[in-house]
């Protein structure tokens, strides 16, 4: 068994020989020869042919500043040459086509149509005369509970960001802020609270247990003059009074519209 196994060795090492005699440069087959050249080459580098980026690209050079920073190379490509003959790719009719509504000049459909068919604009429901309706814009608060303010110490001057440091608010991206009245008890006493915007029912609790309101201002938020609760409560109680008065004459409009027709 040993010398069949020799036998067999042995014709394949003599086959390799014959293999290697017939084709030239077959011994090297086996063996990946390993390039000794130092030169080295960078993606996109013939982009920068020309460009020399050794000041780019020691680390103890100088600071990149808006005087020698580069794009990344591929970054930025040429613009498309249209109407500069066929051979371009894009002369002629530059893409457009030769005939139809959208290879003529200047705009070709009006904004928001859609081909006929019932467009987005009117698709949706609209809310006139609100703050959510087409034309308006609604101001979006982060809400400030009551509840939030309860651990202020007396004197103390309470914010959004005060409430952030101390743990009892949480990051926000609204920038501006409004007080509400929250579920619990409000205890806190001598409490000057900052917000751009406070309910009335807050205002009321905090004013009751010897605290004050300030206004912020929207864009800076510098601080603009102290929350009058009864000029507000005023307010409402005028818009109130409208509402009711406006509801009374509809009513008694309804009324005489019901007589005529009898």
């Amino acid at each position: 068994m040993k010398n069949l196994a020799v036998g067999v060795f042995f014709t394949l090492f003599a086959g390799l020989d014959a293999f290697s005699s017939f084709v030239p440069g077959a011994s090297k087959i086996y063996s990946v020869p390993k390039s000794s050249s130092s030169l080295t080459m960078k993606i996109f580098d013939w982009k920068r042919r020309e460009a020399d980026e050794t000041a780019l690209n020691d680390p103890d050079g100088e600071v990149w500043t808006l005087n020698n920073i580069r794009s990344a190379p591929g970054s930025r490509k040429r613009r498309k040459r249209k109407g500069r003959g066929i051979a371009a790719g894009q002369g002629a009719t530059c893409g457009f086509g030769m005939r139809g509504q959208k290879s003529r000049s200047g705009r070709p459909t009006r904004p928001g149509f859609e081909g006929g068919q019932t467009p987005l604009y009117r698709r949706l429901p609209k809310f006139v005369g609100r703050p959510m309706g087409p034309g308006f814009k609604k101001t979006v608060h982060n809400i400030i509970k009551t509840d939030q303010i309860n651990s202020a110490k007396p004197g103390s001057v309470v914010n959004y960001q005060t409430l952030y440091d101390s743990l009892n608010a949480n990051k926000s991206k609204y920038k501006i802020h409004k007080v509400l009245v929250g579920r619990e008890e409000y205890v806190a006493k001598d409490v000057t609270v900052q917000a751009h915007a406070f309910s009335k029912g807050a205002a009321k609790l905090i004013i009751e247990n010897g605290g004050k309101c300030e206004l912020l201002k929207k864009t800076t938020g510098q601080v603009i003059g102290e929350y009058d609760l009864d000029a507000a409560l005023a307010r409402a109680e005028r818009r109130k009074m409208k509402t009711l008065l406006r509801t009374e004459f509809l009513a008694q409009e309804e009324e005489l519209n019901s007589v005529k027709k009898k």
